[in-house]
């Protein structure tokens, strides 16, 4: 409940954030820069986390990243959660050459780790939004066609399947009708837990600048824009730094709740 409350919040602050927003979070301020927090001792008309080092707005700029990260890490586990569903699911019934493939396929990509291979590609078709999306897709189906191919080979061989074949109902009925939905527990839990990761490697790659690019805001790009004023304004680092950290300790506690709920028999 945690999880799911926290995950609530931080997504309608980011839907609502145009109406909370009182600055420009792009728009430069040298007049006001490195402004110290002032919380809400003047309410939402203050700099509530303070400015950056060019007088953006903190809080400004972080209700704006998070919808950039929010809809990074939907758009990204949709698609994998698509593309690996489709290939699990192809793997797991009709098995054989298709089957091996498949899974040696998944396997050179777990042979390769995740934020090497998001680092590569991104240097190669260069940082933007765009891109940022299609090398975190490539990095993250595999976990999908794992899970749903493993869960599909168990389930194609209780009776009612049978039954069907024996009826003989074709085989991609049999896959999307009868199987997949006995299969989809499990990705919805994986899908809450991958939210989380998913937003955490986008910062990783923005703060390595290949990911969202400046002026745009991000957390990511927020933290390697205030590393250097650490020690001396530490607010610049904190406040994105924190927001990350709460958002996705809550979509991984609204995963392992998930857990809990949709499959109580797992030990």
């Amino acid at each position: 409940m945690v999880g799911a409350v926290t995950a609530l919040i931080i997504i309608l602050l980011s839907l609502f954030s145009p109406v909370i927003v009182k600055y420009n979070p792009i728009t430069n301020s040298l007049r006001e820069r490195l402004l110290p927090p002032e919380y809400f001792a003047r309410g939402l008309n203050g700099h509530i986390f303070g400015t950056d080092d060019l007088g953006r707005d903190i809080f400004s700029r972080l209700l704006l990243g998070s919808r950039y990260s929010l809809f990074i890490a939907a758009s990204v586990v949709s698609l994998s959660a698509l593309i690996g569903t489709i290939l699990g699911a192809i793997s797991g019934y009709f098995g054989g050459i298709v089957d091996i493939l498949i899974m040696r396929f998944c396997e050179i990509m777990m042979a390769i780790p995740n934020l090497v291979l998001a680092i590569a590609v991104m240097a190669i078709l260069g940082p933007n939004i765009f891109n940022l999306i299609i090398v975190l897709v490539i990095t993250s189906w595999v976990q999908y066609c794992k899970l749903t191919r493993n869960n599909v080979m168990v389930v194609r061989n209780v009776e009612f399947v049978k039954a069907s074949q024996a009826l003989g109902a074709s085989k991609w009925h049999i896959m999307f009708s009868q199987i997949f939905p006995n299969v989809t527990t499990q990705l919805i839990i994986l899908i809450s837990q991958q939210f989380g990761w998913t937003i955490l490697t986008e910062a990783s790659l923005s703060f390595l600048s290949l990911g969202v690019q400046p002026p745009i805001p991000s957390w990511g790009n927020m933290i390697a824009d205030g590393r250097n004023y650490l020690i001396t304004h530490p607010w610049m680092v904190f406040a994105p730094g924190i927001a990350l950290m709460i958002t996705v300790l809550a979509f991984n506690f609204l995963g392992d709740g998930l857990r809990d709920v949709l499959d109580p028999k797992r030990i």
